[in-house]
């Protein structure tokens, strides 16, 4: 028993295959429970032989809000710390002793460096703070997906945990059909959460259904709530991509300049413009537009960064930009500095070969 009494709790249905990795990454807490809500792979045994405590119960109808408040009620009610995480998910060794070392009795959330995805070659993707670990009081879970901790306690004392990691080793064969519905409902149970709206927008984006969707992200932006630029940016690159789908290309570049103007510290926006300007062999304007996206040096740990976009991205794109503005010595050096973020792409190795070959010619 350290300093803390430190509870990990979860939902899980038939993940058998993460079972034995996550007990192992879970092992330094004090206890460990688990609501299975449906399991027919042995799950539950599983988890039992290796010191889970274990509680079955199929939510119906299925909500994840519902199914994580169940999962909380079943810790102790004298946990001191209480950290939700699934169980496709692992932390690097060693949390437990940093997450004391940051908790005091005046806490009541603590964040963290989370690994949302990784790329194909390794490299971390899409990273930022997260927040599921919280005092044992005072918290319940909202929204039937995409669900968020909420505290009835007013404003909650957060402290961040240094040097505690957890990565998410997403299982790429679940498919994610129940979102859509779920996110249809979370809408219509509240039509001002602009999180969720946004959310609902972009499911329809990932279904192909581009005027459900711009209709959607058209409703986000309009929501009094809906003000932090991040979003406001990702929901107009959304827009854009639609009526790139519904061949409205004016339509498109407009809602980027938006995004631009939105959150011009992002490099996202200015990337897409980018691409964009690549469709319209725009070539100058390919080389105005990483240089913009590259003097951002900064890269934010929210959920909105793409990893490629502060990596080899804008360096790719500046290649092709300078390479058809026959400044092949350049379109080099950019493509190099690409393959150092991407080695083992084999088109930007491709890329690399080809100009190195034109630069010689010259």
């Amino acid at each position: 028993m350290g300093k803390y009494k430190v509870c990990v709790y979860a939902i899980c249905k038939n993940e058998s295959k993460f079972v034995s990795r996550w007990m192992d990454s879970m092992k330094e807490a004090d206890v460990i429970c688990v609501l299975d809500t449906g399991s027919e792979d042995g799950t539950p045994q599983q988890l039992r032989d290796l010191g889970a405590q274990v509680t079955e119960e199929v939510i119906s109808p299925w909500r994840f809000d519902v199914a994580r408040n169940h999962a909380m009620a079943l810790l102790p009610e004298d946990a001191d710390i209480c950290v939700c995480t699934d169980l496709d998910e692992v932390f690097r060794p060693g949390w437990r002793e940093k997450v004391e070392a940051a908790w005091a009795p005046e806490v009541q959330r603590m964040t963290y460096h989370y690994t949302w995805n990784f790329l194909p070659d390794g490299r971390e993707g899409i990273t930022f703070f997260s927040d599921k670990m919280h005092s044992r009081h005072g918290w319940s879970w909202v929204n039937p997906v995409h669900e968020v901790l909420q505290f009835s306690g007013g404003v909650p004392v957060v402290r961040e945990a240094e040097g505690v990691f957890l990565e998410h080793h997403a299982d790429h064969t679940k498919g994610r059909g129940q979102y859509l519905p779920l996110l249809e409902l979370a809408v219509k149970e509240d039509p001002s959460n602009d999180r969720n709206t946004h959310y609902l927008g972009r499911e329809y984006y990932f279904y192909g259904r581009w005027e459900e969707s711009a209709a959607m992200l058209k409703r986000h932006l309009a929501l009094p709530t809906a003000t932090w630029a991040d979003e406001r940016c990702a929901s107009m690159r959304l827009l854009a991509k639609d009526y790139l789908a519904m061949e409205m290309e004016g339509e498109a570049e407009r809602w980027l300049l938006r995004a631009i103007g939105e959150a011009p510290h992002l490099r996202e926006p200015w990337l897409d413009l980018a691409e964009l300007a690549c469709r319209k062999e725009d070539w100058a304007g390919v080389i105005w537009l990483t240089k913009r996206a590259l003097d951002l040096v900064q890269c934010p740990r929210t959920y909105m960064t793409e990893a490629s976009a502060w990596g080899e991205k804008p360096w790719d794109l500046a290649s092709l930009g300078y390479y058809y503005q026959g400044q092949y010595e350049l379109a080099l050096e950019a493509a190099q500095k690409a393959l150092t973020f991407a080695p083992d792409d084999p088109r930007i190795q491709k890329n690399v070969e080809l100009i190195r070959e034109r630069v010689t010619q010259a």
